[in-house]
């Protein structure tokens, strides 16, 4: 039986980048440990079965030393920067997906001859804040009123990703790699990314946060776009990025989600910080996170040191009941979803003869016709 000859640290790296135990990978490939030694090689075939098992193109596996793989949009990433220095493959296949996804859809669009979207583009960093806050959400038609009177944070952030899909963004949420239950993406890695365009911009919400970290990092990437730039963030309340752009979509997201004057006049005289934070967190459907830092802002609380006391408390009492639960905040969620603007277009071009089945399918990451007939009937097509 022939041996491909595989160098050990091609294996190490495709371990390395599939994030999966090297424990796990020992049960499907008992010999894995003599080819990292260089004692002997895979056959063909295990080799095949390992490019999947690591989710690893397979030509990589020929070359000399590990490829240098870099991300095809600006990194604004600050958390946890030992993570950094090599992205992920679930990362790198998601940005890629979404990618092919956005070159469809500004195709499609272009030949449907539809108005490029107003909200890409239109502002710099110059910008004030407050009045930068308001017209983007004047621009995606989300009031706040929309935002406070929704019932959970769940209806909040549905409500939130229709009005921006709406105004013609393409919103994406998934907590998994394309459809892979497998394949889990890490917040810890990146909270979201925004793609650029003036007919198919794009915005990706890591889907494995909490509803209410959602809920900012969907405000944080409309910051991007309304700068017509594409980006990855790990965009975080809390965080006074020291990278202009990073830090001005940081507090443009805030002022959207919770403006400074409306945060004003809900507060009540000598209430405690803790018992305002629950309260206020739950009128205006963000994580308490997002409040303090607002509090901070409106001066509720006297000191920087106060501030981020008050605030490391609460991320472990967040912490906590995510243990207490056996994984996950009571709105955390694991849930694939393709933006139904997308969904919408590619279906009816597919059934209307101008996109094949197998590029829908692929696209949609569904391997059945009859997942494909299932979509086209929710979406309330006659297949």
């Amino acid at each position: 039986m022939m041996h491909v000859e595989v160098a050990p640290e091609i294996l190490r790296w495709a371990i390395e980048r599939s994030g999966r135990e090297p424990e796990l990978l020992e049960r499907k490939f008992p010999k894995l440990e003599a080819w990292l030694r260089g004692e002997g090689g895979p056959t063909f075939r295990q080799l095949e079965e390992f490019a999947a098992a690591t989710y690893t193109p397979f030509g990589y596996f020929f070359l000399a030393a590990p490829p240098e793989e870099r991300l095809p949009i600006p990194d604004f990433r600050t958390m946890r920067p030992e993570r950094l220095r090599q992205p992920s493959g679930d990362l790198l296949d998601t940005i890629y997906l979404c990618q092919r996804r956005q070159a469809w859809f500004e195709e499609f669009s272009r030949e449907e001859g539809l108005d490029p979207v107003v909200v890409v583009g239109r502002m710099t960093t110059a910008n004030p804040v407050v009045d930068a806050a308001r017209e983007i959400r004047a621009s995606v038609g989300f009031p706040l009123e929309q935002q406070t009177q929704a019932d959970t944070w769940t209806e909040a952030l549905r409500n939130f990703i229709q009005a921006v899909e709406d105004a013609g963004v393409l919103v994406m949420v998934s907590g998994v790699v394309g459809s892979s239950s497998h394949r889990k993406l890490d917040p810890e890695e990146f909270r979201g990314f925004a793609l650029a365009d003036r007919f198919a911009p794009l915005i990706f919400v890591n889907g494995a946060d909490s509803k209410s970290a959602q809920m900012f990092t969907l405000a944080h990437e409309l910051g991007h776009l309304a700068l017509g730039e594409s980006a990855l963030s790990d965009a975080e309340a809390s965080v006074f990025p020291d990278e202009g752009t990073e830090r001005w979509c940081n507090q443009v997201a805030a002022e959207i989600l919770v403006p400074l004057a409306a945060l004003e006049r809900e507060l009540m005289g000598a209430e405690p910080v803790e018992a305002a934070t629950a309260r206020l967190a739950r009128r205006f459907k963000v994580s308490t996170l997002v409040i303090l830092r607002r509090l901070f802002e409106a001066g509720v609380m006297g000191s920087r040191e106060e501030f981020w006391t008050t605030y490391r408390a609460e991320v472990e009492r967040i912490r906590g009941l995510r243990d207490a639960s056996g994984g996950g905040d009571f709105y955390r969620t694991l849930g694939a979803r393709v933006s139904r603007r997308f969904e919408h277009a590619l279906v009816a071009s597919t059934l209307g003869g101008r996109t094949t089945f197998g590029e829908a399918m692929r696209l949609l990451g569904c391997k059945r016709v009859a997942t494909f007939d299932s979509l086209a009937e929710r979406l309330g097509f006659s297949v």
